[in-house]
């Protein structure tokens, strides 16, 4: 038989045979519903009383308290030892060698072998001291015994009594019977509160120094935005920089790295300090991590400001108040003033405050501009305010052009000789023209007999970079724009950055958003005053200011936009800059349309009445082609060379920066083109003769014949 065959059996009362049925499985025991209940509510109950706010206050109440005392106990403990051992010497020898301050590790290795040295001869007499000092205790002891008895006796003759003998000496026996019954009552107190006492002082030690963590103080304490600048805060700020050569050299350094740090100094609204870098770690890393730095000394990173002085190895922080950058300063004294006058030569113009709160006033003198920033941050004000300033002194003379033609020069119409007012292709031909107007000045005063005196002629050309990006071409087929020796906007700038200024003739040009197509590099280079606005990139803040301010330091392109309209980043030598530095920040003070208005209001007063042309005199049309002819005279043929030397002596401001691509462009495609002869450029005046008698302008083939 196999084993799985299920077993019959009969049915009594059926008789028949049935399998028996399967055993019931057993009933899993179930948990009263009541317990389970309570168990979760208790669970919910510890888990809320756990993490509510009074759990957590307390928590961080009793690590505080215990910070305090365990930091206390610190402190204390590396102060006695400090004072007991030459430790604080050899930090301090550790930390002048890790600065690479040399000299000063060698006086506190000096100073450190002084202290070794009177320690070893305190211990040598202590140890000779102990024969004297039981010599002097058994002397001192006799001489004491000696005296009361002979007090004694004095008073045992006195009283004629002999029991005075002893009585000195039991006076002082009771004495010191009574002194230690007053110690065995107060020694009990005095041992069970002395820890607690010493705990307490411990306590306090660790909260005057803030020994307790971040986490474990009040919201209001942890809270450290604008805090008081402290050396400890710098320390730690540049400790956590995340430069490692930096970090390394704070933790050898003995004095946890306060010696390189110069004197905190108020300045302005904010405090000023010098930091001395150790070995291995440069400024240019510091500077790259400005943000970080703010950040860790609670400020916003336009509130700070790092620089570098003149010694090496240093960085000068400025760090502002707290919100201090954000509130406005004051009006201008154009404003406030209204007998102030202005010199062009001694003077100064009221500019705004520099960081410190200082008044920043800048010299104008023979000074060539150059203003630039993003749209809409100020620039035509600050630029416009310098021009007000010295519209109140009457010897000086404007020529105007505004690109952007929206009225903010308008007040000039009366003050200036010429005003044009447009963004359009003909008013930058006329602003072009108004620039070789100044050209021909500046040469008419080159000219002049040694030691004349000028009046300054200032020509002002804002939003300049239309006038570079200009397309439009002249008849002699020079463009306006561009920044090749051909465009005549640009060569006029150059001409008038190269010699104006000897003969007070200068330039200020106003532009925004800097390329090197809408402001090529010798146009901003030959700028005295290079002034910035916020700036979108690094490259734009060199194009602005040059290579040389950004590296010490100045930083437009780390302004916020529309935050900081109106602040500028100046470098010059005509408005004073802390030395070691390359440039200074400004806060310009705002002067708007209708108050600029009345200051030149007051400026024409000073004047009496000046007619401004809102166009330029271009003179009489040039024809090249005639001007050619007239040269060649009757030769036959004229070498080139020679054509251009005649044609400047004819017309030098015409002419005079010809050169041979000019006059082959002008005689190409005309059938006069120059040719050789004998192996050498020539002109024939028989075929410039021909194309001018074959032009449809009648005026011009009288002219020819």
């Amino acid at each position: 038989m196999t084993d799985n065959v299920v077993p019959l059996f009969k049915d009594p009362l059926t008789a028949t045979e049935t399998t028996p049925a399967a055993a019931p499985a057993p009933a899993t025991p179930t948990v009263p519903a009541g317990p389970v209940r309570v168990w979760k509510r208790t669970a919910r109950g510890v888990r809320a009383a756990v993490t509510s706010e009074q759990t957590r206050t307390a928590a961080r109440l009793v690590a505080r308290h215990g910070m305090y005392v365990i930091g206390g106990t610190r402190i204390t403990a590396k102060r006695t030892w400090d004072g007991r051992t030459a430790s604080r010497y050899e930090r301090m020898l550790r930390a002048a060698e890790a600065g690479g301050n040399f000299e000063e590790a060698k006086e506190w290795e000096d100073r450190l072998q002084r202290f070794r040295s009177g320690r070893h001869q305190r211990r040598m007499d202590l140890l000779r001291s102990a024969p004297d000092l039981a010599k002097s205790t058994l002397y001192g002891t006799g001489l004491t015994v000696g005296s009361l008895l002979a007090l004694g006796i004095v008073l045992a003759v006195a009283n004629k009594d002999i029991t005075w003998v002893i009585g000195p000496i039991t006076a002082v026996i009771e004495l010191i019977r009574w002194i230690v019954v007053v110690a065995t009552v107060v020694w009990g107190p005095a041992l069970m509160a002395g820890p607690w006492l010493a705990l307490l002082a411990l306590w306090g030690v660790g909260k005057r120094q803030q020994t307790a963590p971040q986490w474990t103080l009040p919201a209001q304490q942890r809270d450290d935005a604008g805090a008081p600048i402290t050396p400890s805060i710098v320390v730690t700020a540049l400790r956590d920089l995340g430069i490692a050569p930096l970090r390394r050299a704070i933790k050898e350094m003995g004095d946890a790295g306060a010696a390189m740090l110069g004197p905190i100094r108020i300045a302005g609204c904010g405090v000023e300090v010098d930091v001395t870098l150790p070995s291995g770690v440069s400024t240019a890393e510091v500077q790259g991590r400005r943000r970080k730095l703010a950040e860790n000394l609670a400020r916003h990173e336009h509130e700070v400001f790092i620089t570098l002085p003149t010694a090496a190895r240093t960085v000068r922080l400025w760090i502002a108040d707290s919100g201090a950058l954000d509130e406005p300063i004051g009006p201008s004294p154009l404003v406030t003033d209204e007998t102030m006058t202005a010199n062009y030569k001694t003077g100064k113009a009221p500019w705004g405050q520099d960081l410190r709160g200082d008044a920043a006033a800048i010299s104008l003198y023979q000074r060539h501009m150059l203003t630039t920033g993003l749209s809409n941050q100020g620039k035509t004000a600050a630029l416009r305010a310098l021009a007000l300033w010295l519209a109140l002194d009457k010897t000086v003379e404007f020529r105007i052009a505004d690109l952007k033609g929206v009225g903010d020069w308008g007040m000039f119409d009366g003050l200036a000789t010429t005003l044009i007012q447009g963004p359009t292709d003909s008013h930058v031909i006329e602003a072009t023209e108004m620039v070789e107007g100044l050209v021909a000045e500046m040469e008419r005063r080159i000219q002049a007999p040694p030691g004349t005196v000028f009046t300054p002629l200032v020509g002002i050309v804002d939003e300049a970079q239309v006038a570079f990006m200009c397309p439009a071409v002249g008849d002699d087929k020079r463009p306006y724009g561009g920044s090749k020796a051909t465009s005549r906007y640009f060569m006029a700038v150059r001409k008038v950055h190269n010699q104006g200024r000897a003969v007070d003739v200068t330039l200020w040009e106003g532009t925004q958003d800097p390329t090197d197509q809408n402001l090529p590099k010798l146009v901003r280079e030959g700028a005295h005053t290079r002034a910035s606005l916020v700036l979108g990139t690094e490259s734009q803040a060199r194009m602005a200011l040059g290579d040389k301010a950004v590296d010490g330091g100045a930083a437009p392109h780390q302004l916020r936009q529309g935050l900081d309209k109106g602040t500028l980043v100046i470098a010059s030598d005509g408005i004073t800059i802390p030395a070691g530095q390359a440039s200074i920040t400004v806060r310009t003070h705002y002067i708007d349309t209708e108050q600029a208005t009345e200051i030149a209001e007051r400026a024409k007063a000073l004047r009496g009445g000046v007619t401004t042309a809102h166009t330029t005199d271009p003179g009489p049309a040039l024809d090249p082609l005639a001007d050619i002819l007239t040269v060649l005279g009757t030769e036959t043929r004229v070498l080139t060379q020679d054509v251009l030397k005649r044609l400047t002596a004819l017309n030098k401001q015409a002419y005079g920066s010809w050169s041979f691509i000019d006059l082959k462009r002008v005689l190409d495609g005309t059938g006069a083109e120059p040719y050789k002869s004998d192996g050498r450029m020539v002109i024939g005046r028989e075929r410039v003769a021909r194309v001018l008698a074959n032009r449809p302008d009648e005026g011009s083939a009288s002219a020819a014949e």
